[in-house]
């Protein structure tokens, strides 16, 4: 129950909600009490006058306006606190998952590193709906039947101790013949939720990348991997499900027998003469109401388990800590030059599997450096340590001569805008994924932004304009449109410092002179680090940063590093082969220098 009980702290907020529910459950128990004993009573009554004395019409009468006035109230009552019910468990909902995406934005990006983004999803799918459920169906359905019986113990008790003793024993030893099979059921269920992440996850995977699964055929097999984990989820459901009604089976057998032994000694109490007609009406009425909420535990057991099993899942998101944290009173960065400092940096995704050594360098303010080397040498690694995304595990990476683990992290990268490789659009309008940096910019810094990125005409020839919606992902414009709003997107941002990473290397050769010239303008006067392969994008930089083996093999500009020999030699040696280009830019070197 712990986890259980860890979930409604997020949300003791709704303790008037909780109140109200309360008060109607046990209203609603009171008024469902009445009616056995009105029922008592007008047998009593009738039995009095079979035997002789005079009937007493108006009394009757009062007694079926008690019955009918105890059945309104309770329907009332019941749907009163339904209501609140239904209105604590939506708000229950939108706080649990408003608390668990708020904390997903506070991990750190190694943890999405290892996660699918499916099985994130379905995680707070699944927690939130059995939690809800749970406490929807307790608060509208069995907290009331639970005080009826708390209220049906008490009233028994001054008519026979034997029976509210019976009936007392009756609760503590079903849950601990439930208990006995709690933790197996538990595993199941873990295994079944892993089988259904899992299977998520791959869903997720699949309808982002169906271009990819329809172009290799491959509908059958993704289909199969789908079939197959949900084909896992009913055979341990098999094995689940027979043991817990094997068992719910010797639960009920056990209830069967007790009740039967209670509704003997109500039967010869009555004989005997100890018992009223009317009291064993009462009395049997009491067991109906008593026995309902008992034969029905096994669905609150259930439920309760799924409910827990779900708060599992969610709490061990929710006790992650994010290993990239803000000290206290951590000053905010403020950025006078752009000045880039990397001093013996070397940093590891897992301990003892280095990924970056002793890597050195530094760019200028308002120059431009770019990072060479094959994928895979750490080149992205690099400016994710600059925007500590990651923290690197010994050295120093400084913005005009401040540690950039010295500064809050939201300030460090309000001063830092990047173009990835791939856009990164979001659905919505053009104007939104503009204006995503700074939403209350106006129409004229938006289109400004849009010109500057050579954006502008196209988006103007779109139905809607800036208006129009570009869809998930942006998948209804082309690859240099994308990149045109992402850089436009960054310049609105207008931030000091600026990085590239692979911002043509996806491009046709059209495209790729109206990205070049917008990142052009976007480059101006800003501290610059581009990560790309092509000649066209890292030709004109000030410096070159080579990467090899997760090192700093060489630095320099572009035409001394042309001559060495070394990684950017042997890229513009590949280049030249198959592009005219590289050698006019070669030869415009060589005419400059």
């Amino acid at each position: 129950m712990q986890p259980l009980i860890q979930t409604l702290k997020y949300t003791k907020n709704l303790w008037r909600y909780y109140a109200g529910v309360t008060i109607f459950a046990i209203l609603s128990a009171l008024a469902s009490l009445a009616v056995p004993y009105v029922i008592k009573l007008a047998t009593d009554a009738v039995v009095a006058t079979a035997k002789g004395q005079p009937a007493d019409y108006m009394y009757i009468i009062w007694l079926a306006i008690a019955l009918f006035a105890a059945d309104v109230a309770g329907t009332l009552f019941a749907n009163w606190g339904g209501y609140l019910g239904d209105i604590m468990a939506a708000k229950m909902k939108k706080q649990l998952s408003e608390h668990y995406y708020q904390h997903l934005l506070r991990l750190p990006q190694s943890y999405y590193d290892q996660e699918l983004t499916g099985t994130i999803i379905n995680r707070l799918n699944r927690t939130i709906f059995e939690v809800t459920q749970f406490l929807n169906t307790f608060a509208n359905n069995f907290f009331s039947m639970l005080l009826t019986v708390v209220i049906v113990l008490v009233v028994l008790f001054f008519y026979s101790w034997e029976i509210a003793l019976l009936v007392l024993v009756l609760y503590p030893s079903f849950l601990w013949l439930t208990t006995l099979t709690s933790k197996s059921w538990q595993k199941y269920q873990n295994a079944k939720n892993l089988e259904t992440d899992i299977a998520s996850g791959r869903f997720a995977e699949v309808v982002a990348q169906i271009k990819v699964v329809k172009s290799f055929v491959q509908e059958k097999l993704e289909l199969g991997h789908f079939e197959r984990r949900f084909q896992n989820t009913v055979d341990i459901t098999y094995k689940q499900s027979k043991q817990w009604h094997n068992n719910d089976v010797i639960r009920r057998l056990v209830l069967n027998v007790i009740f039967f032994a209670i509704f003997v000694f109500i039967f010869l109490k009555t004989l005997s003469g100890r018992f009223t007609v009317g009291d064993m009406v009462f009395i049997i009425q009491l067991m109906a109401l008593v026995r309902m909420p008992i034969f029905g535990m096994s669905f609150i057991v259930d439920q309760t388990q799924r409910a827990i099993a779900g708060c599992r899942d969610y709490f061990e998101v929710m006790s992650l800590e994010p290993n990239i944290q803000d000290a206290k009173n951590t000053p905010t960065m403020k950025i006078k030059k752009g000045a880039i400092e990397f001093n013996e940096v070397n940093f590891e995704y897992k301990e003892g599997e280095p990924v970056l050594n002793d890597i050195s360098f530094t760019v200028e303010p308002g120059s431009k450096a770019a990072l060479v080397g094959e994928s895979g040498e750490g080149k992205t690694t690099i400016t994710n340590l600059l925007l500590r995304m990651y923290t690197a595990t010994s050295g120093a990476i400084t913005i005009d001569g401040v540690n950039v683990v010295d500064v809050k992290q939201r300030s460090l990268r309000e001063n830092i805008a990047v173009v990835f490789q791939d856009p990164a659009l979001f659905s919505g309008t053009i104007r939104e994924n503009i204006a995503y940096a700074m939403p209350e910019a106006s129409d004229e810094q938006v289109i400004k932004a849009a010109k500057a990125a050579n954006a502008h005409d196209f988006i103007t020839k779109l139905k809607g304009g800036y208006d129009a919606e570009i869809g998930e992902r942006g998948l209804k414009l082309s690859g240099g449109q994308k990149q045109r709003l992402a850089i436009a997107r960054a310049l609105l941002k207008d931030a000091p410092i600026l990085i590239l990473d692979e911002a043509t290397s996806s491009l046709d050769s059209r495209a790729e002179v109206q990205v070049q010239e917008a990142l052009e303008r976007l480059m101006k006067n800003r501290t610059t680090i581009i990560i790309a392969h092509r000649l066209s994008t890292i030709a004109h930089v000030d410096k070159l940063i080579t990467i090899k083996n997760g090192t700093v093999d060489e630095t320099g500009s572009p035409l001394e590093l042309a001559k060495t020999g070394g990684i950017y030699a042997q890229l513009l040696e590949l280049q030249m082969g198959a592009s005219e280009t590289a050698k006019k830019q070669l030869k415009a070197f060589e005419i400059a220098s």
